[in-house]
């Protein structure tokens, strides 16, 4: 099973995998698996979404990924179930299955990944002057 099958396989059927559809849970499952694979299924995914985003942050992808679905959400106890509500959770989690996808796709096409990584050079590169 190719990594985007794998993706898709917890997507669709997350209690499969033991997760219950809350945010914290899943993108800590997807962490579990990527360093079981050495980093390799999410290695550049944080370096994506910075540059997906547009900002550069010291921030662990799990934090950009929620304030790219709701801006300005203070992350503060961001961990905690209560953090969201269902419904939040909910669309946090399809959020992250999105953009995941969204990556691979990115990942798989040498061309792609070579400029995303030129742009995030290109932007700390910038910063540090």
């Amino acid at each position: 099973m190719d990594d985007k099958a794998f993706i898709e396989a917890i997507r669709d059927t997350p209690e499969g995998f033991g997760l219950n559809g809350t945010y914290y849970p899943t993108a800590m499952f997807l962490t579990g698996t990527d360093l079981g694979r050495s980093g390799g299924l999410l290695r550049g995914f944080r370096e994506w979404l910075v540059v997906r985003r547009d900002e550069c942050n010291g921030l662990q992808w799990h934090q950009p990924v929620l304030l790219d679905l709701f801006p300005g959400m203070k992350l503060q106890g961001w961990k905690h179930p209560d953090h969201l509500t269902p419904e939040q959770h909910a669309q946090a989690v399809e959020h992250l299955f999105s953009l995941v996808l969204e990556f691979l796709d990115v990942r798989s096409n040498p061309r792609e990944l070579g400029r995303m990584y030129t742009r995030y050079e290109a932007m700390y590169a910038h910063i540090q002057g």
